[in-house]
């Protein structure tokens, strides 16, 4: 069955108390309350394992932002997904825009990352989604294609059912910009018909697809009224309790 899901990515922000404060007030904030979607953090990974213990016994997940391509061994700096495992966390987030640009992370490389991750017992949440130019170009649809297939489209349904996808329209990242509901709603239908045409009409109709790009209190109501909008992947409005609440409640 398809989940709404609320996950915030908190990027490189919050000193490790900084981070455990802002835990401690969204489980605070959370305690009694009706919640229709999972909720999600993903703290820095210094911050992973205080946040596992600072949200026991709520109904928050914690997530890693990124995991290495490698199983184990000699790669300094790098941290693994059986690592990430080891601390109580359930989500990693993988293929970030972020990542891809910064960091040059393939298809191939997201693809070896979410197989360590899924060996290893943990939710990937998987990003894709084009830049400005290429939407300008109208191509965004052959790169959102392109990215899904070359990533997710190697795993069988059963392990594929256990991915989150995350459409990330890049020009609408810490810009201001946000793609407007029936952008987000036309890309995640496109997403969701894809899937269907790989491994059916249950696997897709289950499948959460998350919308991310500069999702806020003010606009998370209409976007998550789309059908195939299952909730969001926040990025700057994640660092403040009150407004990742908001978000939260707009379902």
């Amino acid at each position: 069955m398809r989940k709404n899901v609320v996950a915030g990515n908190w990027k490189m922000n919050k000193t490790l108390q900084e981070g455990v404060a802002l835990a401690t007030e969204l489980k605070e904030a959370l305690a009694g309350v009706e919640v229709k979607c999972g909720v999600v953090v993903a703290p820095p990974l210094t911050h992973v394992a205080s946040v596992v213990e600072a949200v026991k016994g709520s109904v928050i997940g914690v997530s890693a932002q990124n995991c290495a391509e490698k199983e184990k061994g000699a790669y300094t700096g790098e941290v693994s997904a059986e690592m990430i495992q080891s601390t109580g966390a359930g989500f990693v987030i993988l293929g970030h825009s972020e990542r891809r640009e910064y960091y040059g992370e393939t298809s191939e490389i997201i693809k070896n990352k979410i197989q360590l991750v899924l060996a290893n017992g943990l939710t990937p949440i998987v990003c894709f989604g084009e830049v400005l130019a290429q939407r300008e170009a109208e191509k965004h649809f052959d790169v959102v294609k392109s990215q899904v297939q070359e990533a997710m489209f190697d795993f069988s349904a059963a392990d594929f059912g256990k991915m989150i996808l995350a459409y990330e329209p890049v020009w609408a990242i810490g810009t201001g910009k946000t793609a407007s509901a029936d952008q987000a709603q036309e890309i995640h239908a496109f997403v969701r018909g894809i899937v269907a045409e790989k491994y059916g009409k249950q696997v897709a109709d289950d499948c959460t697809i998350l919308y991310g790009g500069s999702c806020n209190p003010a606009n998370a109501k209409e976007l998550f009224s789309n059908p195939d909008v299952d909730g969001g992947l926040i990025g700057g409005a994640s660092l403040k309790a009150a407004d990742f609440m908001a978000i939260i409640q707009a379902f």
